[in-house]
């Protein structure tokens, strides 16, 4: 399927949208994960509007794709897509994290429509998405899973473990997304366990594998496209992405992992993304 640029444009309006709302829900002076959330938005914009099949007003519909943020800090990404589709109300977003929210800094499925596991102890996301793809073949449903991790997070072992179960089982309703923005909490992630070049180390799993700019949206909707089609094996997208995506003092720096903006900070991040907002609209 070949996007038209129209619908490009105006995933890039959802896109410079979402991260608006990541910015504004997460206020000034306050700890929040700012640099992963950020790097996410093109990815999640292009799943919940462009790829998946789901229904905001009946988030438990059985057929629904289903999507896994497996680095679980970077869920004010998929709040903000979901506020947006109507799931709930987008006032809520400025209860972030605040005492008997249902929008807590790590996902919380028993208490927030529309998500599917309680994820942030990084590494298990890939086994919660095996077992919901193997629960659909069970079942006899159609739907796909959607499991979008970090590239740190791919240093722990039961990624991998997780990576063989899938190829084994033949999955090919799954797809991984890696947001590889070279950045972990507080250095780079080749600081740690080196993994290049990871295309292949996939592959040599057992998955089909591919690589492309995670900003680029016509980029990321050929290659879920491109995902959807594998028949075999289940597949995996490597979006190399940068961390804080969107605002240009955060970009690329570890230190906004998790931290906070303060007043005048703030002012400029969302002065930033309206104007890169007000762009693309006028495209």
């Amino acid at each position: 399927m070949t996007i038209s640029p129209d619908k490009v444009a105006e995933l890039c309006c959802k896109a410079a949208e979402l991260r608006l709302n990541i910015v504004t829900m997460m206020g000034a002076d306050k700890v929040h994960h700012f640099g992963g959330s950020l790097s996410a938005a093109d990815i999640v914009t292009a799943l919940y509007f462009y790829k998946m099949r789901y229904d905001p007003h009946n988030p438990d519909w059985p057929e629904r794709d289903r999507f896994l943020m497996s680095k679980g800090h970077s869920v004010p990404a998929q709040y903000a897509a979901l506020a947006m589709l109507g799931v709930f109300p987008l006032e809520e977003l400025a209860t972030l994290k605040q005492l008997g929210s249902r929008l807590q800094g790590h996902p919380a499925m028993h208490l927030t429509p529309g998500l599917e596991g309680c994820t942030g102890a990084l590494g298990e996301g890939l086994s919660y998405a095996n077992g919901m793809a193997l629960a659909a073949r069970i079942r006899g449903l159609s739907y796909n899973v959607y499991c979008l991790l970090g590239d740190g997070e791919l240093q722990e072992g039961q990624v991998w473990e997780a990576a063989m179960t899938s190829a084994r089982h033949c999955l090919c309703n799954l797809v991984a997304i890696i947001d590889r923005n070279g950045l972990k909490a507080m250095d780079e992630t080749k600081c740690g366990k080196l993994l290049d070049p990871l295309d292949e180390r996939w592959t040599s799993f057992g998955w089909a594998a591919r690589e492309i700019d995670g900003h680029d949206m016509a980029a990321i909707c050929d290659a879920l496209d491109w995902a959807g089609d594998q028949a075999q094996q289940p597949a995996v997208i490597i979006a190399n992405t940068v961390k804080g995506k969107g605002v240009s003092f955060l970009e690329g720096q570890p230190q906004f992992h998790n931290a906070p903006l303060n007043e005048e900070q703030f002012t400029c991040a969302r002065g930033e993304i309206e104007t890169a907002l007000a762009t693309t609209e006028g495209k």
